[in-house]
């Protein structure tokens, strides 16, 4: 498959559970698209570093557990638009509910996974600037990678 651009990727957001944590299951929820969305972040997991260094022999390095990472969308506040208020609401849930997220590349590829947001702030900046929001999106399971249709 040819590289791509991001452009026209997209972030959606459910308030349901996959049945599964498979392709399946996520793709029977229905995702509420993100609008204003400019940048999305990195996704994908990295490995924590466990080493043991024996008094005889070379340094052991091993796998520690998977952190699934963290998206930190930056996006052009929209009070009306639903995606974003399904997010702010996701931000104000103090019972630590996880929400299921997809987000599809301009490939057809899906990425699908479930987490928390730990806030929405706001910002505010010069008079030619929009009102953005920069909210954080921990990714709390694994992520399930969709093919292009």
């Amino acid at each position: 498959m040819p590289s791509s651009t991001s452009a026209g990727a997209t972030l959606g957001i459910s308030a349901a559970a996959p049945a599964t944590q498979t392709v399946a299951g996520y793709a029977a929820l229905t995702f509420t698209e993100i609008g204003g969305i400019e940048k999305l972040g990195t996704i994908g997991a990295t490995f924590g570093k466990i080493e043991f260094q024996p008094l005889k022999g070379a340094k052991q390095k091993h796998k520690g557990a998977p952190d699934n990472g963290a998206l930190q969308p930056t996006l052009a506040h929209d009070a009306a638009d639903a995606g974003q208020n399904l997010l702010r609401t996701a931000a104000d849930d103090r019972t630590s509910k996880l929400y299921s997220l997809v987000v599809s590349y301009p490939t057809g590829e899906k990425r699908y996974f479930q987490g928390r947001v730990f806030g929405y702030p706001e910002t505010v900046d010069g008079a030619e600037s929009l009102l953005m929001a920069n909210p954080t999106i921990e990714i709390d399971t694994d992520i399930v990678k969709g093919p292009a249709a």
